[in-house]
């Protein structure tokens, strides 16, 4: 039986966006331990607090304070945190309208377990020990059986407001190629480069994908493509990516395999970054042990004529 191919992978970001007044009131205020909501035209106050009301989409800007403590209004209990979650010990998800405020919050509730959760318990916000201006500033919820706290009257203006946040993007999975992509993989290792034919349209893709993209059809028949091939097109990457070894700038491009229907996309070296064209004609560099090639390097070839790769932009 064939092995079966997986391997972890991970994808990561960050995400930088600027932020309105509403948002930094809000986010500015979670860093100087108050929690802001913003109240709509019909009195409702809206915690989190939005730039428009969701109903009459008004635009909203008038701020106002509500109590760090709350009423749970709904839950579900995580027996099984994951990384990056607010707690490392099983924890309840819950729903929490904070007292003035008319919608929940989502947070995590600090709870021994599911039996000591309820529908209408109240909490109180413990607050993180640094703070920076996040929503992980409520480092979560936790049982609360003491008094009322009676909401403050902050404005929502602040001497050194936030303008602008970074937030971490990342997906973790794990990715196993099927039967097509398996083949490919295997036959790189081989320092060959295999596609598949589509039996209607005649196309050779590459890497081959199990069906032609175009006419919907299982393809089978192998190809072996290149070695060489045409740059088609290209980025110049003026940006390090993180545990890439790779001094900037670099070319990144596509590259049109001679007799496949499809480019793929690798890095060029060898050739100074300004120098690297549409139309060049490239050679793979393979490293000791390597299982795929590490760049494409000129053939000192004469340039490919536009005609012969037009379709393949």
């Amino acid at each position: 039986m064939p092995e079966v191919l997986k391997a972890p992978l991970v994808v990561e970001f960050p995400f930088t966006r600027s932020l309105g007044p509403v948002q930094s009131a809000f986010l500015t205020g979670l860093r100087e331990g108050v929690v802001l909501g913003v109240r709509t035209t019909d009195d409702r106050v809206l915690v989190p607090p939005v730039e428009y009301d969701p109903v009459t989409a008004d635009e909203l800007r008038d701020l106002v304070e509500v109590a760090p403590t709350g009423t749970v209004t709904t839950w579900a209990w995580n027996h099984e945190p994951r990384r990056g979650q607010p707690l490392a010990t099983p924890f309840a998800w819950v729903l929490v309208r904070l007292d003035g405020a008319d919608t929940a919050l989502l947070h995590a509730l600090d709870a021994p377990g599911p039996d000591a959760v309820r529908t209408g318990m109240r909490v109180r916000v413990r607050w993180a020990a640094e703070r920076t201006g996040a929503i992980t500033d409520i480092a979560c919820f936790e049982p609360y059986e003491g008094e009322p706290v009676r909401p403050g009257t902050h404005s929502g203006v602040f001497a050194d407001p936030l303008t602008g946040i970074v937030a971490p993007a990342r997906l973790d999975y794990t990715y196993s190629p099927g039967r097509a992509q398996t083949a490919y993989i295997g036959a790189l290792t081989r320092r060959r480069t295999v596609g598949e034919r589509c039996p209607s349209c005649r196309k050779v893709y590459v890497p081959p994908r199990g069906a032609c993209p175009t006419c919907g059809l299982a393809t089978h028949e192998q190809v072996e493509v290149g070695p060489r091939g045409t740059v088609t097109t290209y980025c110049i990457v003026n940006i390090k990516a993180k545990n890439l070894d790779i001094d900037v700038p670099y070319v990144y491009a596509h590259i049109a395999l001679d007799g496949a229907d499809l480019a793929l996309h690798a890095r060029i070296g060898g050739i100074p970054y300004d120098q690297v064209r549409m139309g060049l004609r490239v050679e793979p560099v393979w490293t000791e042990g390597a299982r795929h090639p590490d760049h494409y390097r000129p053939t000192g070839e004469p340039d490919a004529d536009y005609e012969t790769y037009k379709e393949l932009l």
